[in-house]
């Protein structure tokens, strides 16, 4: 026995961890490696302490027992988010320089985007201002979805607060214009201006269940999240996010991710973005 395992203030065993990663994937999709073993235990550590539980048992026979209340704060004990301003620029220049002029030749003045796995809401936060910004150039409306699976990171999201060292790379011209510096108790952090907030809508998706969305997107984000799921559930995945894009839209993934061999309803215009077919 190492001595890591000998130190560990709670049992945990292989089957402990078989039966969390058992419940992850079927409850959001995740597809957990071996090597979380560590994380497994680090994280839901924290959770056990403030359950006041003394065993991994008794976490397993409380989450049985509490389904319903338990699983999101299991869920968001486990996810990672990794995320910042305008992560892949790319992106946010090929919907300012592409998508918006298209849809504006079209004549269509009303642009809806889903930030998919939006985490603390950088990346909304970063769809919205090159919105806001092409807005005042062309005169159209618009509207974010931003979604996770994530309660906390949602509600970081919905309040827009950030440390001012997570802003230093935004443009200062578009920092100056949708951020607000902090004053006292609230120095060294910037907040999103109300302008910016009121035409994104924040709510808690599972991606793996039904959407039940009535209307479609233009382009819909959904980046760094398919990479977690197994082959069945990113093809189902990509399905549905076909059916609710409009005839001309994007899905835009992560730099590490692929649609090659998942899916025939959208074709690569390079740079991980996927022209609906």
């Amino acid at each position: 026995m190492s001595t890591a395992m000998q130190d560990r203030d709670f049992h945990f065993t292989r089957e402990h961890f078989e039966y969390f990663r058992r419940l992850s994937q079927d409850y959001s999709g995740i597809v957990v490696a071996d090597n979380k073993y560590e994380m497994f235990y680090s994280r839901l550590t924290k959770r056990l302490r403030q359950l006041r539980l003394t065993s991994f048992d008794d976490y397993v026979d409380y989450l049985k027992k509490n389904k319903e209340t338990e699983f999101t704060h299991f869920i968001n004990a486990l996810t990672t988010n990794l995320t910042s301003f305008f992560r892949e620029n790319h992106h946010f220049q090929f919907l300012s320089n592409q998508v918006i002029p298209a849809l504006m030749e079209r004549n269509q003045r009303r642009i809806s985007i889903w930030s998919a796995g939006c985490s603390i809401g950088e990346e909304t936060y970063s769809i919205a201002m090159t919105l806001a910004e092409a807005a005042q150039e062309y005169n159209f409306t618009w509207e974010i979805l931003a979604t996770d699976i994530d309660t906390e990171v949602l509600g970081q999201a919905r309040q827009g607060v950030y440390q001012l060292e997570r802003v230093k790379n935004i443009p200062m011209n578009i920092k100056k214009r949708w951020f607000l510096k902090g004053k006292g108790s609230n120095e060294g952090y910037a907040k999103v201006s109300s302008e910016l907030k009121k035409n994104i809508r924040f709510e808690q998706l599972n991606l793996i269940r039904d959407f039940g969305f009535k209307k479609t997107f233009d382009v819909i984000f959904c980046r760094n999240v398919v990479i977690y799921f197994d082959r069945n559930t990113k093809t189902d995945l990509v399905r549905k996010f076909a059916g609710c894009l409009s005839n001309d839209g994007y899905l835009i993934l992560g730099h590490s991710e692929s649609l090659h061999g998942i899916s025939e309803q959208f074709r690569s215009i390079g740079n991980t973005i996927y022209a609906r077919v």
